[in-house]
This record gives C-alpha cells, structure tokens and sequence, in this order.
C-alpha cells in the first residue's frame, strides 16, 4: 500500500456516499412525482408542489455538490428525502392506486 492508499479509500468512500445520496433523493422525487395532487392534503402532509420542491432542490443540489456529500446542504437534502420515504409516502401510498395491479382482494399482509 502506497502513501496516499488512505486517502484513496477515502474518496471511494466519498464517492459512495455521493451515490447513495443521489440514489435516495431520486427515488424519492420520482415517488412524489407518481403521487396525486389530492393524495397529499388528504393524508394531512404538505402539498405535492411543497415536496417536489424539496426533493427537486435536494437532487440538483446533490448533482451539483457530487464531490462533497457530507456538505452540510447536501445532509439537509437527505433529511428531507427520508422524511417524506418514511413519513409521507406512507400516508400518501393508499391514494396512489393500482399498486398491485387488478388484485382487488388485498388485505393487511397482501393478497389473499
């Protein structure tokens, strides 16, 4: 191992970061964007207009700032995409419809 081995590692590391961040924030705009307009006042979250702004922001500023993912913006955007996969696309999955395709006999634990 070479003098700068560490240092590799870590922008490897970095880099992964980076990926995982921008992976997280996509899926979650892409998320919202499949979401109705109604599903979001009717589930008591912010609008659909106020989370594509977050996440829109969240991503490009991850594009943008790629090198550096633990900038503090960055950390803001993650926070963010976590909010709305953990509490928002919950509330808002039952006023997506269609997610399980034309199986209309769906209970808790899935199809029955």
């Amino acid at each position: 191992m070479g003098p700068n081995a560490f240092g590799d590692f870590q922008s490897w590391i970095l880099v992964l970061l980076g990926v995982g961040a921008l992976g997280l924030k996509g899926f979650a705009f892409v998320d919202a964007l499949r979401v109705p307009q109604q599903a979001f006042p009717a589930a008591g979250k912010w609008s659909k207009t106020i989370w594509l702004c977050i996440l829109g922001v969240a991503t490009l500023v991850e594009i943008a700032l790629f090198p550096s993912p633990l900038f503090f913006v960055n950390l803001l955007g993650v926070v963010g995409a976590a909010v709305y996969l953990v509490d928002v696309r919950p509330a808002v999955r039952q006023y997506r419809g269609g997610r399980r395709g034309s199986n209309t006999h769906d209970g808790p634990y899935g199809p029955w």
